[in-house]
């Protein structure tokens, strides 16, 4: 029979099948053309501390969506979302950590063309826009709700944050708007200082004498070195290769007589005391001699070529010049810390082996001489352990899962639903031979890495790794096997919500397996440091943030209260944890480094005071807390423990440096610049810590609360920056976080104390440390930031935005960093270095685009000034 198609039918049923697929399928090209923006609609809503913010659907596929063919995923900066006061198209639901979900009402539909907005509200300010939900992929769904295609949405707009609503948290926010006006009006304090001004060396010496005359250093200059000096010799000649295009003879043993015959660079250890302090100390003269270093240690002399090095002017680290010319100088100088410590988070995003040892150079330069690598977050595990290749294959790659109880990470900070995606920061771990050659590269540069393993909390990535690890043994018939490392109670049914909005990242600390797998992940580090010729003698355990309600719906936990009535309290447990934990770490003969948590009980009102029994243990307690426990550092240490100072209102490198919107960063602490990292006296932090995370001045939060006592300075062991990197994505962000926070933080915890350190008058200190800031930020613009242009190939720092005004059609600017070149148009385009510089008051009309620039070349962000 022959076959006859009715071709306008046929064209019909064509255009159904292509557009829709199978059974009402789409195909991502269609998919991709869903698009979505969100706006902050407002942070001054009710209740007070709210947010309202709006989602926009544009359907510009030809396929619709309903009530049950799809949802939208995204991560968001955690916060609590409401129930919607009005009905809504659709709704916003948290899952777990930072990820959310959109799930449509039963009778949404949008058809190809339309839009939709989605509104919702939720608990907590939003001013920022990386605090904006990113890494949305929409999940579709077949007739019997299994999900079919995962598609990421190709077009997301953010709309910018203008007004005041949208840019201050609330009635309770007392900070300004950010503009061109508070910038210009907050850098009035600070001048220009000439080059004769400014300091040599960041941190700043014990003793600088500077006098007439120079020395040459060029090819012909020979290094000579004492025994044991070799890596030291080996660095500088590194370096000075940079700087001179050529390698300097090298010589092992001492000139024979005090004064070479020619000039040249000599390298010794000798007794050497500054200050009262004959560890990493040092002594350097250039003279007509050459250069003489003499260190009290080999770490002494290292930190003596850093200081050299920062000697060299700019015109040779931009380009090798054949000769570098150095004024004669005489140094003093040592550390006031021993411990000088940087922590970076590599479990929230990834950072490459490459990165890392970028990081370990920075914090070489500036004498920084321990890293805090927190390898293991909720998010991520991020070093290969033998015997255990889950941590890596399921707890070190994020994508999209069928629910928070799989046995697998989700999507989190904007990773996106594929697993290792290329420009995505989820996924991602260090070798055993990629950690190794990390601890030798640092230990080169007299740094050691502390490797930081948290538990019980923030444990999400290894309770997932150890669930797949049973899974697997078990279908193998392995129950022992599979046992052996499990973290978790299965009929735990606890309900809590970790400070990130965690529902299930608490180990069970009643399962001897729990131990067990600590133990052996510690084991596996320390013989990676033997692998490296490095003995492991530091163990960071974590232990904060361990959330309400753990624990006490836990069958197994139930079982060994009852076992253990000494432990009386739930909120007992964290300490009965690290009280178990810390008799194996002593064996292995480890200082057990952790967040303040590990050394403090809680009473039954909930405050916090230190716990008298690990006292005398080799326990190192982290206080980040003086916001909302005040004093709590001092009063560990008035209590007997050594303790590390990492006060997160300066020294929070993730906190954002203002609140422009566009600023990247968190600020639930407050806002922290390089004036907060150098504005710290860590015996009297009182007078130092300013305001609350609002803008509300902190002074009398401090009345009744306890001082340092003078016998317990020596417990004070030193201070610790912190970068944790919810919001920072790749080696520029992370970068631009580091840069020019980490000098501030240098000049704090290795200067000698300052001045105003201990002046009473508030008046009077405020006015010593201005003039002292003055100094040091037009050393950091002038001379230190410039170079970081052209070391490594070049880093990405932050290049502030200037202040300006035009007052009766004068425009006026200035710049926070004083040194840097502000450079300004009046024709709507986008300043250059080619454009007119600002020298002085100017004569202009209308709207004044302006930008900072550093004699590198590198330049800020644009500022806008408009004539009133």
């Amino acid at each position: 029979m022959k076959k006859i198609f009715h071709y306008p039918l046929f064209a019909m049923i064509v255009i159904l099948l292509t557009s829709c697929g199978k059974q009402g399928e789409i195909s991502k090209e269609q998919a991709e053309k869903i698009s979505v923006s969100w706006k902050l609609v407002s942070n001054f809503i009710e209740p007070d501390g709210s947010f309202e913010a709006r989602f926009t659907i544009r359907n510009g596929s030809d396929f619709t969506l309903d009530g049950t063919n799809w949802k939208l995923f995204f991560n968001m900066s955690p916060r609590p979302i409401h129930s919607n006061k009005t009905p809504q198209p659709a709704t916003v639901e948290h899952i777990n950590g930072d990820w959310y979900q959109m799930v449509a009402g039963k009778d949404f539909k949008l058809s190809p063309g339309d839009s939709v907005t989605i509104t919702y509200t939720g608990t907590e300010g939003v001013i920022k826009e990386t605090d904006a939900p990113l890494g949305l992929y929409f999940v579709f769904y077949d007739k019997e709700g299994k999900e079919k295609d995962i598609v990421e949405v190709a077009e997301y707009a953010i709309e910018p944050f203008t007004e005041k609503e949208q840019i201050l948290r609330g009635k309770r926010d007392l900070l300004a708007v950010p503009t061109a006006e508070t910038r210009y009006n907050h850098n009035l304090a600070f001048t220009t200082l000439g080059a004769d001004q400014l300091l040599k060396v960041i941190p700043s010496p014990v003793k600088v004498t500077s006098s007439a005359g120079t020395f040459t250093l060029s090819a012909q200059t020979q290094v000579f070195y004492q025994e044991g000096l070799e890596n030291e010799a080996k660095f500088l000649i590194g370096k000075l290769k940079a700087l001179t295009g050529t390698d300097l003879p090298i010589q092992a043993g001492l000139p024979k007589t005090t004064a070479a015959s020619a000039p040249a660079i000599v390298l010794r250890t000798g007794p050497v005391n500054v200050n009262g302090i004959s560890k990493e100390a040092y002594k350097l003269g250039i003279d007509a001699n050459g250069v003489m270093i003499t260190g009290s240690d080999a770490a002494g002399v290292f930190y003596a070529v850093q200081s050299l090095l920062q000697l060299a002017p700019i015109e040779s680290y931009q380009k090798s010049q054949p000769s570098v010319i150095l004024g004669y100088v005489q140094i003093e100088d040592a550390p006031r810390f021993h411990f000088r410590s940087m922590h970076l988070d590599v479990g929230r995003n990834f950072q490459t082996k490459e990165t890392i040892k970028r990081v370990l150079d920075l914090l070489a330069s500036y004498k920084v001489n321990h890293f805090l690598f927190y390898t293991a977050e909720d998010e991520g595990w991020r070093v290969e352990i033998d015997g255990l290749p889950e941590l890596t294959e399921v707890g070190a790659q994020r994508q999209h899962t069928s629910g928070m109880d799989a046995p697998a990470l989700h999507p989190a900070y904007g990773s996106g639903p594929k697993a290792y995606d290329k420009g995505k920061h989820g996924s991602g771990y260090y070798t055993k031979a990629d950690f190794i050659e990390i601890l030798k590269y640092a230990n080169e540069r007299h740094i050691t890495i502390i490797p930081e393993v948290n538990f019980p909390g923030h444990a999400l990535a290894a309770i997932k790794a150890m669930e797949a690890r049973y899974q697997r043994l078990m279908k193998e018939g392995k129950e022992k096997e599979a046992n052996e490392y499990r973290l978790i109670d299965p009929a735990d049914k606890s309900v809590y919500l970790s400070a990130q909005a965690y529902k299930n990242n608490v180990v069970d600390i009643s399962r001897e397996s729990t131990y067990h797998f600590y133990e052996k992940v510690v084991d596996e580090f320390a013989k990676m440091y033997q692998q490296a010729g490095l003995k492991m003698e530091i163990f960071h355990t974590g232990g904060d943030e361990v959330a309400e309600g753990v624990w006490t719906k836990s069958p197994n936990v139930a079982k060994m209260m009852q076992e253990h009535p000494e432990i009386k309290e739930y909120r007992n447990l964290q300490s009965y944890f690290f009280g178990r934990l810390l008799p194996r770490l002593e064996k292995r003969n480890l200082k057990v480094h952790g967040w303040e948590e590990i050394a403090l009980t809680k009473t039954a009102k909930g405050t916090y005071l230190a716990n008298p029994e690990f006292v005398g243990h080799p326990v190192v307690p982290y206080i980040w807390n003086n916001v909302f426990d005040v004093d709590l550092g001092y009063r560990m240490a008035n209590a007997g423990y050594q303790v590390v100072l990492c006060n997160v209102t300066n020294f929070y490198f993730d906190m954002s440096y203002g609140n422009d919107p566009k600023e990247p960063g968190l600020y639930w602490a407050g806002f922290v610049d390089t004036w907060d990292n150098w504005a710290f006296a860590p015996f009297n932090m009182f007078k130092t810590t300013e305001e609350t995370a609002m803008g509300k001045p902190m002074k009398e939060e401090f009345v009744g609360k306890e001082a340092l006592k003078p016998a317990a300075r020596k417990n004070i062991l030193g201070i610790e920056s912190q970068l944790w990197c919810e919001t920072v994505k790749g080696r520029d962000m992370m970068e631009y976080s580091i840069l020019p926070k980490l000098l501030g933080f240098s000049e704090s915890a290795w200067a000698a104390e300052r001045k105003w350190e201990y002046v009473s008058d508030d008046a009077a200190r405020k006015k010593m440390m201005l003039e002292g800031w003055n100094v040091f930020a037009n050393t950091i613009a002038q001379k230190a930031l410039p170079k970081w242009s052209y070391i490594n190939g070049g880093y990405n720092y932050r290049v502030p935005m200037p202040g300006a005004i035009v007052e009766n059609g004068m425009l006026k600017a200035n710049v926070e960093l004083p040194g840097l070149m502000i450079r300004y148009t009046t024709d709507g385009s986008e300043p250059t270095a080619k454009s007119p510089l600002y020298e002085a008051p100017a004569k202009v009309n209308g709207l004044v685009k302006l930008k900072s620039f550093d004699v590198a070349g590198r330049m800020s962000r644009t500022a806008v000034a408009v004539a009133k």
